[in-house]
């Protein structure tokens, strides 16, 4: 058997250049440059005129962006609930003894999260269509025609209604990421609590839960992350609307840098997101953090 030959610090290095380039490019890059561009009034053409803080100064006078703000919360709280909560449950249920055929279940749940955003949106628009569309059909079915509407024009519902296939399609993504984290778990220490007379929700909440805490924190750090750029799905079903009633921020920012063409005031928009995106984060680790603390102390 021949010995394993560790690497040079230039191999190393040579190894990571490139997708350290990649990442400069593809993320730096245009994140300065986005912040240079907040700082001109500029329509996408050569002409820029700078105008300081202008922009920054709209931005936090602009309503609809604190709309749209708000609304990106709203899928951050529900998708973490949802995605996370649920994943979190069917992982429980999928790794109980009354459940057989355990790696199907585990495909099955998975396979959304490979999909196109834009497909699941087509998906889910013909689900929620006022003529053909299933919900309609199921609700004359079962004799409650009076229910029927054009679902995605009611602007009481249509956050609701396009964080659902939100909810749907990366359930199954969350549910890899914590089978892995349960399975680390040793099987004496879930047995031990058994013996010592514990439920499944309390080996859940007071084994398993604490036990997989550092991965549960890195799935909420990825759904805030996911949603607070949300684009595709709320873009095919309803483009933000009716009115700004399903408006999040990357789409407002999309209107405005392209359908009005102010690439200024949209690169503007692009820096807020970056930053309430990291304020989110950040004060969701510390609160996390801290309730994990009292809870131990």
């Amino acid at each position: 058997m021949l010995n394993a030959i560790k690497p040079s610090k230039k191999t190393v290095i040579l190894y990571l250049l490139v997708p350290v380039v990649l990442f400069i490019f593809t993320v730096f890059v245009p994140l300065v440059t986005a912040l240079v561009y907040s700082f001109f009034e500029w329509k996408g053409g050569p002409k820029k005129t700078f105008i300081g803080i202008a922009n920054y100064k709209q931005l936090f006078q602009d309503g609809v962006f604190w709309q749209a703000f708000g609304h990106n919360i709203y899928l951050v709280i529900a998708c973490i609930i949802g995605q996370i909560g649920i994943a979190f449950v069917l992982v429980l249920m999928i790794n109980s003894k009354l459940v057989k055929c355990k790696g199907v279940h585990r495909t099955f749940g998975f396979f959304p999260s490979t999909i196109s955003a834009v497909c699941i949106g087509l998906i889910w628009n013909m689900i929620y269509h006022n003529k053909y569309g299933i919900l309609n059909w199921f609700l004359k079915a079962i004799g409650r025609p009076d229910l029927c509407q054009v679902w995605l024009n009611n602007s009481k519902l249509v956050m609701l209604l396009v964080t659902i296939p939100l909810i749907w399609q990366y359930i199954g993504y969350y549910m890899v990421i914590l089978q892995s984290a349960i399975a680390s778990i040793g099987t004496d220490v879930l047995e031990s609590a058994e013996i010592d007379g514990a439920n499944g929700v309390q080996k859940a909440l007071y084994i398993t839960l604490p036990l997989i805490k550092n991965t549960v924190l890195v799935c909420i750090t990825l759904c805030i992350a996911g949603n607070m750029k949300a684009f595709d799905n709320i873009f095919v079903m309803t483009k933000g609307g009716p009115g700004t009633s399903s408006m999040v921020m990357a789409m407002y920012g999309y209107q405005i840098s392209f359908n009005q063409s102010n690439m200024g005031y949209g690169s503007c928009i692009s820096v807020g997101i970056f930053v309430l995106s990291l304020l989110v984060i950040g004060g969701s680790q510390a609160l996390i953090k801290y309730i994990t603390r009292e809870k131990e102390a």
